[in-house]
């Protein structure tokens, strides 16, 4: 008898920090460094509607006679990030996010967001079937 795949929803981390996108990007770089962090999902009227990577952060900050008190988060996320449902099995997300080379998938739920896959997670994922299968 097969084990069910698993689904996103047992790895995800749930209830992820989130950042306006009118915010100063200055704050949201201090909320990635303080909860050392390299995704924040970004919300605009508690919508979702992109995400700020470390890597998106490094860009702008590369820049010369850039203020990341007057760069707003909107300006340095990416839109449209990869999305899924807490019910998808976790291996097709993973694929999919390995193929892409993506360091997280964003969980929403009926349109809200309820949590963030992210490499970590895929890795306690990956030690779980190994612990499992040795």
């Amino acid at each position: 008898m097969k084990k069910a795949k698993p689904k996103v929803q047992k790895y995800m981390t749930p209830a992820p920090k989130s950042v306006g996108y009118d915010r100063p990007l200055s704050q949201a770089m201090a909320v990635m460094s303080e909860m050392r962090i390299r995704h924040l999902p970004v919300l605009k009227e508690g919508k979702l509607i992109g995400l700020l990577s470390d890597r998106d952060v490094k860009l702008v900050a590369s820049f010369e006679d850039i203020d990341p008190d007057k760069i707003l988060v909107e300006e340095a996320c990416t839109f449209d990030p990869y999305c899924v449902s807490p019910s998808a099995d976790l291996n097709e997300v993973v694929d999919y996010m390995a193929r892409k080379k993506y360091g997280c998938a964003i969980v929403v739920d009926n349109g809200k967001l309820v949590g963030i896959l992210t490499e970590i997670d895929v890795y306690k994922a990956f030690s779980d079937v190994l612990e499992n299968r040795l």
